[in-house]
């Protein structure tokens, strides 16, 4: 997908990423330390997640196709390169996702897992949704320059 209605679809796309990944990522964070929060939002958060997986490849596509019509520069460049990054957050925080999915089920089940085990569960849902929110805003800033540092230098 290169453009949306002749516009070029990566500055679209994008802003549905700068939103999706850190809602779903507090959202996450919620889920894994408060058990109310978890049993209504896991299959939400689970969902948020999945959109959130697809689109990064997507957008990451139609960004590459926009860097061959723009032209390259440096900040293009070091924004290209964090970009394609972040299909590894999303999937880090899809696998979070999935993991409070088994969480909630196994206790819906009456069959929870170990204080030990939903601890280490807990930690990688803070961690990966922590690390994809400062992706996201890296990843952001730096397209942000690459599309306007020359006009804010001016």
């Amino acid at each position: 997908m290169s453009t949306i209605s002749g516009l070029p679809a990566h500055p679209l796309l994008v802003h549905f990423l700068v939103v999706l990944a850190p809602l779903t990522a507090i959202l996450a964070i919620f889920c894994a330390l408060w058990p109310a929060a978890r049993r209504r939002f896991v299959w939400l958060v689970a969902a948020l997640a999945g959109i959130t997986a697809v689109l990064t490849p997507i957008t990451a596509n139609a960004g590459e196709w926009l860097e061959h019509n723009v032209g390259e520069t440096a900040a293009v460049e070091v924004h290209e390169h964090l970009g394609k990054t972040m299909i590894y957050f999303a999937a880090a925080l899809l696998a979070a996702a999935i993991a409070l999915v088994v969480t909630h089920r196994r206790a819906e089940r009456s069959k929870p897992l170990s204080k030990a085990v939903s601890a280490v569960i807990a930690v990688f849902v803070v961690v990966a949704s922590v690390a994809t929110t400062v992706q996201v805003f890296r990843i952001g800033h730096s397209g942000a320059v690459a599309t306007w540092g020359e006009v804010a230098a001016d």
